[in-house]
């Protein structure tokens, strides 16, 4: 992708240079666990442990994962430099995707308001709740943000074999395509309904939800094209990455076999067929992912 040179937005929030934290502004701090004389824990330390576990499980942090990760120091939380190419990427194809979207809501005779997006390292509060960098990026509608830590990046080519800078503006254009249904009226109603739905009626819907967003991607992807900012090979990477995240793909990685009543996002031939649909005609009428197969 040609990106260099062009402009970035300015709607980017850079968190990645604040202390870590719990929900609530809680800060992490080191905490002296108190032993018996001889080495060993006593059975009130015991029970203090086993208290502060069940607490933290409750508030949806798991002590195991922080125990894994190792200490959160101010040090490490401030590691990432402010300005680093990567984040004048994602500020780039965000300012591309705010002129794509701006045009194609005026075009409707509509306003499109720009989403932010936040730069985290490890750990995010939003107003969708406390996630860890283990959920991946993100789009809160509860505060229009996008999430993101760009360590998935490094992920994203290590884990997931899907390289390339195409195909981190592919994941970037997919979360914004979720602000997209959030101003469209699409998440909203799918926030209503899913109150009387079973699980498995909200994970038929979740994958439409997610296949439309693909689907606007691929929108944004065309209109880039017609920019003249892409490059050869670059549709061949968001394809292979909406491949790798194929709900299909991950489970058969992860676990060795799929069970498709608790796919959400879609299969990978799903999620490459309708990003496709979106670049190849380039209209969000395109994308109805709500009537017929998906």
């Amino acid at each position: 992708m040609r990106w260099r040179g062009r402009r970035q937005s300015s709607n980017v929030e850079d968190r990645r240079r604040m202390r870590a934290s719990f929900p609530g502004g809680m800060r992490r701090i080191p905490v002296r666990i108190p032993m018996r004389r001889g080495g060993g824990m006593s059975i009130s330390t015991i029970i203090i442990l086993a208290v502060l576990f069940i607490g933290l499980r409750a508030i949806g942090i798991d002590p195991l994962e922080m125990l894994a990760q190792g200490p959160i120091t101010e040090q490490s939380a401030q590691q990432a430099p402010a300005n680093d190419e990567t984040s004048q990427f994602v500020r780039v194809v965000l300012a591309e995707t705010e002129d794509v979207w701006r045009q194609l809501f005026r075009a409707e005779g509509a306003e499109y308001s720009e989403p932010t997006l936040v730069l985290f390292y490890s750990q995010v509060e939003s107003a969708c709740g406390f996630a860890s960098a283990a959920s991946g990026p993100f789009y809160c509608p509860g505060d229009n943000r996008v999430y993101l830590d760009l360590d998935f990046f490094n992920e994203l080519a290590r884990r997931f074999q899907a390289a390339g800078d195409f195909a981190q503006a592919y994941v970037i254009a997919h979360e914004v395509g979720h602000h997209v249904q959030n101003l469209i009226g699409v998440l909203p109603r799918f926030n209503r309904m899913r109150a009387g739905m079973s699980q498995a009626e909200v994970n038929a819907v979740s994958v439409r939800v997610e296949l439309q967003a693909d689907c606007f991607a691929g929108v944004w992807a065309h209109h880039t094209d017609q920019r003249g900012l892409l490059e050869e090979g670059d549709i061949d990477e968001a394809l292979n990455a909406a491949f790798q995240i194929g709900d299909d793909t991950l489970q058969k990685r992860t676990q060795g076999y799929v069970v498709p009543e608790s796919f959400n996002h879609g299969t990978s031939q799903q999620r490459q067929r309708w990003f496709l649909r979106g670049y190849q005609t380039g209209q969000v009428s395109g994308c109805d992912t709500f009537e017929g197969d998906v």
